[in-house]
């Protein structure tokens, strides 16, 4: 039985008794019900705008998804925000291995195998243009 029933419940109890209207028992009684009956419905009200928050809630939560799935795209990209790896041969002891491009843009990296430091040139991909009023 849910609220609303059981003070429907107690209502019927109270009547059925059978009590005297203008005894102060009577009146103590039927004013504990009214209060009641502004509670459930207080009740009410709040479950109602309850209700309304969630799903404006869930429609937030929504929208946030969506963002979350743009802002992942952005960060998938191919071009510059990964690093590079590269693979690089010792030319003292042949041993292969993989360095990042800040190890390589550092100009240098010392090989795991036989602990040589090699020393790399950096070639600019871009040529340079003159200054302006040059």
């Amino acid at each position: 039985m849910n609220t609303t029933e059981s003070l429907g419940y107690l209502k019927g109890l109270l009547d059925g008794l059978d009590f005297d209207a203008d005894k102060k028992d009577t009146k103590m009684f039927k004013a504990i019900i009214e209060v009641l009956e502004n509670i459930i419905d207080d009740i009410d009200d709040v479950n109602e705008e309850l209700d309304l928050v969630s799903e404006q809630v869930d429609g937030i939560d929504d929208d946030l998804a969506a963002v979350e799935d743009y802002l992942s795209e952005e960060d998938e990209c191919d071009c510059c925000c990964d690093d590079e790896e590269y693979e690089i041969t010792c030319p003292a002891c042949g041993e292969t291995f993989v360095a990042d491009e800040d190890t390589v843009m550092s100009g240098s990296a010392e090989c795991p195998a036989c602990g040589e430091t090699l020393e790399f040139e950096l070639e600019d991909d871009e040529e340079e243009t003159p200054a302006d009023g040059e």
